[in-house]
């Protein structure tokens, strides 16, 4: 057991070089935490940073009993860090979203209300503060994902999640499954999500890590989650006597 078992919630971070946006994060995060609707902690997921985001996240851990880390030992990716994550958390929710700050830490307070509820609450940009290239690119990625899994999700990509660990730890886990949340819930017993609006900012400093390349890997991962979806196996457990 670890310490994350002390709390409800564990929002998941992962951080690649983002020294220009850590200590607003830390602001931003330390401001909300005392106001979650859970008792709620922050876990930092460093993916092998090559600025000083490392140490500026152990500076941060130092000076706030909520805040965690762990660093990875090689570069992941948000898939990665997302399995990071759920292999690490022994809380009963995990929210999760990404360190530049594009969303409202506050605005887990909308989605929190429906986590009994839903396995998945899962955020929706609205309004959202990128390039019209950038938004073509999204939507047309968007309406792919949702032709080839059949899920209905308006944003599967938004960074800002709250799912329950008895369903995170059953999803099956491969390059690209953070875009597929929605649809990977779905495929297991009572699985559903509830979509929820939620606000969009420009990222004030670093570079976004998201390029042509991610999108178009993210069209060849539809077809790795085709051919999951026919061949994945997944059960509840029922009567024993293990226990």
């Amino acid at each position: 057991m670890n310490r994350t078992a002390a709390y409800q919630l564990t929002i998941a971070i992962p951080v690649y070089n983002e020294e220009g946006n850590l200590q607003a994060l830390e602001d931003a995060f330390a401001a909300y935490l005392p106001k979650c609707l859970m008792k709620a902690c922050v876990l930092l997921i460093d993916d092998c940073s090559t600025d000083s985001s490392l140490e500026m996240i152990q500076a941060i851990c130092g000076r706030h009993s909520d805040f965690f880390y762990i660093r990875h030992t090689r570069r992941l990716g948000c898939s990665g860090a997302m399995k990071t994550a759920i292999d690490a958390i022994e809380s009963e929710y995990m929210g999760y979203t990404d360190a530049d700050l594009q969303t409202v830490p506050e605005e887990f307070n909308l989605m929190l209300p429906f986590a009994a509820e839903y396995p998945l609450v899962a955020g929706v940009r609205s309004s959202r503060e990128d390039g019209w290239r950038k938004k073509l690119q999204s939507r047309i990625g968007n309406g792919f994902r949702r032709m080839m899994t059949g899920d209905g999700a308006r944003d599967s990509v938004c960074p800002m999640k709250v799912i329950r660990m008895d369903y995170a730890r059953r999803l099956p886990m491969f390059n690209g499954m953070h875009r597929f949340l929605p649809a990977l819930v779905m495929l297991q017993e009572g699985g559903c999500y509830k979509e929820v609006m939620v606000t969009h900012r420009s990222r004030v400093a670093g570079k976004s890590k998201f390029n042509m390349w991610n999108r178009l890997r993210g069209f060849s991962d539809c077809f790795i989650y085709r051919w999951m979806r026919r061949n994945w196996v997944t059960y509840n457990r029922g009567e024993n006597n293990l226990e």
